[in-house]
C-alpha cells in the first residue's frame, strides 16, 4: 500500500523553526519529484517547495527563499522541510506530494510546484506559528 506520511508541525513562537518530514512507504520517494505545499482555510493550495526525482533540482515559493530548505534522505525514503525564521502568515497546513505515481511525468522543479503535477498525497500536518 502507498503512503505518504507527514510529521513535525506544531505550535511555534516568530523566529523559531520547524522541521516537517515526508515519509513514503509502498514505492521510493528518490524516484519522484517531491513538493511541499501549504493551504489556509479558504484559500487555494499553494506550492512551497520542490525537489526533483534525482535532487538536482530544488525551487521555492519567493516568500520562503532564505528561509526554508528542502532535503531528501533517501536511506530513511524520507523528504525534508527545514522551515527557519518562521513567520505567523506561515502558519498553515503543510501537505507533500509526489509525481508520477499513477501519470508516470515527473516534474522538472525549474519553478515553485503546481499542485496540478502531483498526483499522490499526503494527509497534511498544522504549523502553527503564533506567540
Amino acid at each position: 500500500q502507498l503512503r505518504l506520511v507527514e510529521s513535525g508541525g506544531g505550535l511555534v513562537q516568530p523566529g523559531g523553526s520547524l522541521r516537517l518530514s515526508c515519509a513514503a512507504s509502498g514505492f521510493t520517494l528518490d524516484r519522484h519529484t517531491i513538493g511541499w505545499f501549504r493551504q489556509a482555510p479558504g484559500k487555494t493550495r499553494e506550492g512551497v517547495s520542490c525537489i526533483s526525482s534525482f535532487g538536482d533540482r530544488i525551487n521555492y515559493i519567493d516568500s520562503v527563499k532564505g528561509r526554508f530548505t528542502i532535503s531528501r534522505d533517501n536511506a530513511k525514503n524520507t523528504v525534508y522541510l527545514q522551515m527557519n525564521s518562521l513567520k505567523p502568515e506561515d502558519t498553515t497546513v503543510y501537505y507533500c506530494a509526489a509525481a508520477g505515481i499513477d501519470s508516470g511525468i515527473q516534474p522538472m522543479c525549474i519553478r515553485p510546484p503546481k499542485e496540478y503535477e502531483f498526483d499522490f498525497w499526503g494527509q497534511g500536518t498544522q504549523v502553527t506559528v503564533s506567540s
